[in-house]
């Protein structure tokens, strides 16, 4: 079984050795955890998984291989539905809405949470006042208000909140994508421009021949400089909350461009840029890269392409403070010009369809910022950006 296992593995091009395995069958011989499903999960993905690129490919395989093997279905089969459902799964009409009131900016909604931080004293649920769940005060979760900061929810459900209390954990897109089509790579080619320069450490395999049969068949070995893409790429990628809805096609843009570009520099950001950025998501609160030292290493020749579904509340691009995550010092807007001062060339992919842009308000701010080189995350939308960036 464990064996089957081993080859999905492989087969999911997971570098994973003979010799891992063996220290996985190690590591269960020794016992030094009890026999659970979970903690074969953690012992396996220890042992097998030596690179955290691949530990979302990893928890994919697992979670297929071994699906149902924790059993007791029957068990919960004679559960009554109503036991497990949320009592407060609350739906809201389109006549309540528009009935309920924004508070009126983030200085106040954060000026009333410090208020009811020292007032609260219990739970509350299905209210329009207190921290709680349901309802429609604007803290808490799974309830529905226009300006409100969510605490305590795994997902964005109306993607309005302004601040999310929780620290959440993102994983890096996967560049190792098998692609199902080459359109995207056929639209990034695009911009790439080859240039004969450099070392001359490539076999001219033409000249050698010719210049051999001239010399009278004395072997006159002709080398020329590496054929090779001068185009430099700055990609900048948002990634989750919203953005958890376009991992696919996200994915296999970010793997195209790793084909595509030798020249590729990437990094993260969370809805707007601010003044960090990061490269690994399990690590972005303790390895950060400061926005002006990526500013001052790339020269102004770099492309620069911004990949994100704009979709955030105004705050956040606007006001500082205004990040749901943490109190930046400066307005996201300041950052994206310092960006469009430094590059020459940039542009913004938006993986949302472009005809629901017009319903956010976000997007048409970052377009104007960009004026207007926003592009659809199509084909199309590929080849018009790629038009734009290579002249």
């Amino acid at each position: 079984m464990l064996l089957d296992f081993f080859f999905k593995l492989r087969d999911a091009k997971i570098p994973v050795t003979v010799r891992e395995y063996l220290t996985l069958l190690e590591g269960m011989k020794a016992q030094f955890m009890s026999p659970s499903i979970d903690n074969f999960y953690h012992l396996s993905k220890l042992t097998l998984v030596k690179d955290e690129r691949f530990f979302d490919r990893f928890d994919q395989v697992f979670g297929l291989y071994f699906k149902g093997l924790e059993g007791n279905a029957e068990l919960f089969a004679h559960i009554p539905k109503d036991w497990l459902e949320k009592r407060f799964n609350r739906e809201f009409t389109a006549e309540e809405k528009a009935a309920i009131e924004a508070m009126g900016g983030l200085d106040k909604l954060m000026e009333r949470l410090q208020e009811l931080l020292k007032e609260q004293k219990e739970r509350h649920e299905g209210g329009n006042k207190w921290i709680g769940s349901g309802g429609t005060s604007p803290f808490g979760n799974n309830g529905y208000n226009p300006e409100g900061i969510r605490i305590g929810q795994k997902e964005s459900r109306n993607r309005s909140a302004v601040k999310v209390w929780d620290q959440r954990n993102f994983q890096d897109y996967d560049d190792q994508l098998e692609i199902g089509t080459r359109n995207i790579k056929v639209a990034l080619r695009r911009l790439r421009r080859f240039a004969r320069e450099g070392a001359a450490e490539e076999l001219d395999l033409d000249d050698t021949i010719e210049s051999t049969a001239k010399n009278a068949g004395w072997l006159d070995i002709k080398m020329r400089p590496e054929r090779h893409n001068s185009v430099k790429v700055l990609m900048l990628l948002d990634v989750g909350g919203s953005m958890d809805d376009h991992i696919r096609r996200t994915e296999e843009l970010f793997s195209a461009a790793r084909s595509e570009f030798k020249h590729l520099e990437f990094y993260y950001f969370h809805n707007c840029v601010y003044d960090f950025l990061w490269k690994k998501n399990h690590r972005r609160h303790s390895e950060r890269f400061l926005t002006m030292d990526i500013l001052r290493k790339y020269n102004s020749d770099y492309r620069l392409i911004f990949v994100g579904d704009a979709t955030m509340s105004p705050y956040e691009i606007l006001q500082p403070g205004g990040s749901v995550e943490y109190n930046n010092k400066e307005a996201g807007a300041v950052w994206l010009r310092r960006f469009l001062d430094r590059f020459t060339r940039a542009c913004w992919l938006n993986p949302e369809p472009q005809g629901l842009w017009q319903y956010r308000q976000s997007v048409e701010i970052i377009q104007n910022i960009m004026e207007d080189h926003m592009y659809p995350l199509t084909v199309e939308g590929l080849e018009r950006a790629m038009r734009y960036l290579s002249k």
